[in-house]
């Protein structure tokens, strides 16, 4: 789950990071409020989870608060890179003498954990790391170990941050490894990581002027404080109901709707399908939907339910391979679906079933004879079907 700069930034205030907080709004009056508290020069920023807001014109200096309701008013409502912006972050203004970056990550391909810094903060960080690899530091972080003072020193002197910010700078990355262990992230990052201050460097403070942070969702069981992290104004509607229903589902750009027992299946069937897709218009999968073992009658009418209630599907691709559940239980469970969701069953399936029990199983759906349902022989056979259909009915 990506959280926005605002809560990552409360998370990191919570762990003792020093930044610079201010307040969210989603009107022009609010923003306009909240600088007239602050005081002094303000950045409206917009509160979207994409990177590229300053090129876009998501954030804006405002030196009264009247220019930060003008701001606010430009910002909010503004599509950076799809994602509607519906509220800004009004934050003290900062003389800023310095640009650094940093970050925390797993690193799957390496199984470990990784810090990246540079002295080069401010700038897209795939840039640096392209056009000057020398200037990014990554250094991989024991977990077993984790990091202390000497290893934070050990980072940003590899990273080559200057010797007057270094020891305030362990000091905060150190607080930003314990956000990451202790709120079960998969990325914690700071950019720019800034040293706040006069020009002379006396009396200068490294804050964290931005925040990107990403949890691990399957540590939700032991982070009750995630739920209320969640933004469910901007979640997928669909995604939503199938949450609400324990269904593993992911909405898609496509036409052909996908249901699977298995998440390697699945991931097949969506390739299978969208290679069948380009000869048939161009259809690609609407979705992925893991029903898992258990294709009971509730949970494929669930499935089907989630899947039909979304417009774009012109076709339904049921695609199961029966172990555990049996395919005669799987072929049971479709027939008792349709009757359930009755005229809300309105696209065609075409269903491909194979593995246990799955001649019994094809006889149940032939003796049901229904008139929606199309049985594959073979998974490509089922995807070609699926495909025709979706794009005859495009």
């Amino acid at each position: 789950m990506d959280l926005f700069e605002y809560q990552a930034k409360q998370l990191f205030a919570a762990h003792d990071v020093p930044v610079g907080l201010g307040e969210v709004a989603d009107t022009p009056e609010q923003a306009q409020a909240i600088a007239e508290r602050i005081g002094g020069v303000v950045v409206v920023k917009a509160q979207v989870k994409a990177g590229g807001r300053g090129k876009a014109g998501g954030v804006k200096v405002a030196k009264t608060p009247a220019e930060a309701a003008e701001a606010a008013k430009a910002i909010l409502g503004m599509d950076i890179k799809g994602h509607t912006v519906h509220k800004v972050l009004v934050d003290p203004g900062a003389q800023i003498a310095e640009e650094y970056y940093f970050s925390y990550l797993l690193d799957r391909a390496n199984r470990t954990f990784l810090a990246m810094a540079s002295a080069e903060g401010g700038m897209e960080i795939e840039q640096l790391a392209v056009e000057r690899p020398e200037a990014l530091a990554k250094v991989p972080v024991d977990a077993t170990k984790g990091v202390d003072l000497d290893t934070a020193r050990a980072i940003l002197t590899e990273a080559k941050f200057p010797a007057e910010v270094l020891e305030q700078s362990a000091d905060l990355i150190v607080k930003l490894w314990d956000v990451f262990v202790k709120q079960d992230a998969t990325l914690v990052e700071v950019n720019p990581l800034a040293r706040v201050g006069s020009a002379s460097g006396t009396g200068d403070t490294v804050l964290a002027l931005d925040g990107k942070v990403s949890l691990d969702e399957n540590a939700n069981f032991r982070q009750a404080g995630n739920e209320d992290l969640v933004d469910h104004a901007a979640a997928d509607p669909l995604e939503a109901r199938a949450k609400e229903k324990d269904l593993n589902y992911v909405k898609l750009d496509g036409e052909v709707g996908i249901i699977g027992n298995g998440a390697g299946l699945v991931m097949s069937t969506l390739d299978v399908v969208a290679y069948a897709g380009e000869a048939h218009g161009g259809v690609k999968p609407a979705n992925f939907l893991d029903i898992g073992g258990g294709a009971s009658a509730e949970v494929m009418a669930n499935g089907l339910d989630i899947i039909l209630s979304d417009p774009a599907v012109k076709s339904v691709f049921v695609n199961v391979f029966g172990g555990i559940t049996a395919c005669d239980a799987v072929a049971n469970g479709i027939v008792t679906a349709l009757s359930m969701l009755g005229d809300e069953a309105n696209k065609p399936l075409v269903v491909r079933l194979d593995g246990n029990n799955v001649d019994e199983g094809r006889a149940i759906l032939n003796k049901a004879a229904h008139p929606l349902v199309t049985l594959a022989e073979t998974m490509d056979d089922g995807a070609d079907k699926a495909a025709q259909l979706a794009h005859q009915g495009a």
